[in-house]
């Protein structure tokens, strides 16, 4: 009897053991390069917003220098949610072997006729006028194999001009472009949002072209996930995403823009006036239903296949999976 009270007993720590872990809120580390530019970091900001976070899923807005790093964290089991762009969604799956690596929802486009596009700066004292005068110049870019950094190469290969043979390219932190034009360090510097619209770098330089040289309109940035991890946790992570809408609607709703500027006064430390420009026009666009435009992004990645970034082609309609962010809608309609 005694044994059997005992198993009874161990029983029932165990049940209460499972119980509690799965009430653990489900972590949720998503990536983020630019703070504002990308969304993570605002997010963080109007979490009151959200009614399911502390309770079905907590989240951490984790940094990176540039998305070809966060491949090997999503690898490792370092992050959830990577914010992958056009050119490292290949590389995630045909390089890095993610092979269940899905597209789960949108986090800005660049270059929609009417919205802004990522710049590249040149001198305006450097005797550079043209496309084709970049030949034997140095190019800074914030991270080989990045975004903007294809863009960037495949902008010049169509004025005949290819990495490694008739330029050369370093890399640097995004906040410190406009140094690195100043000091002539660089003949040309990459250029995003907010930086793009930095008093230094507009008072020296001028952007000589943008991305959709290379690119056109392009679904730039997206959030990615595991379909293992996606199975394990949709009900979570459909709670999650219903408050990424949520908050993400708030920010571009016009009434909210002067309290979405002074956060990201906060967060960036520069004057609120500054930031007009901040979910307008002249900023990136974003999807208010978070879906990410999947042709476009099909096009860049062939792009990213013509540059030799990758070997093959990926066809972006199997990786993804945009039943969550669509499910997520439904309870908001």
């Amino acid at each position: 009897m005694r044994n059997l009270k005992t198993v009874l007993a161990a029983l029932a720590i165990a049940v209460a053991a499972a119980a509690a872990a799965r009430a653990e809120p489900l972590l949720i580390r998503n990536s983020y390069v630019v703070p504002v530019a990308n969304w993570e970091p605002m997010i963080v900001e109007k979490k009151d917003l959200a009614k399911h976070w502390g309770k079905s899923y907590v989240m951490e807005a984790v940094r990176y220098q540039g998305t070809p790093t966060m491949i090997t964290a999503l690898a490792n089991g370092e992050l959830e949610i990577a914010n992958l762009a056009y050119s490292t969604l290949g590389i995630a799956i045909e390089n890095a072997g993610i092979s269940d690596l899905r597209v789960i929802s949108d986090d800005f486009r660049d270059g929609v006729p009417g919205y802004f596009s990522n710049q590249f700066f040149v001198r305006k004292d450097s005797g550079i006028k043209k496309v084709e005068d970049l030949k034997g110049k140095v190019l800074a870019t914030n991270a080989i194999g990045a975004g903007v950094d294809i863009a960037m190469k495949a902008g010049l290969k169509k004025h005949g001009l290819l990495d490694k043979r008739d330029f050369t390219v370093i890399e640097a932190p995004l906040p410190t472009m406009p140094s690195m034009l100043n000091d002539k360090k660089a003949d040309l510097v990459t250029a995003v949002i907010p930086f793009a619209l930095s008093p230094q770098l507009n008072e020296i330089g001028f952007p000589l072209f943008d991305q959709t040289l290379g690119l056109g309109p392009s679904q730039f940035v997206f959030w990615t996930a595991r379909q293992s991890w996606i199975d394990k946790n949709r009900a979570a992570l459909i709670d999650y995403m219903e408050d990424m809408l949520r908050i993400e609607r708030w920010y571009l709703d016009p009434k909210n823009h002067d309290e979405a500027v002074q956060i990201a006064s906060r967060l960036l430390k520069v004057p609120a006036d500054r930031l007009g420009w901040l979910y307008t026009k002249k900023d990136y666009y974003r999807d208010p239903d978070m879906m990410p435009d999947l042709v476009a992004l099909q096009k860049n990645v062939d792009v990213a296949v013509d540059l030799g970034i990758f070997k093959s082609s990926v066809d972006v309609k199997k990786h993804s999976d945009l039943s969550l962010i669509q499910e997520a809608a439904k309870r908001l309609k």
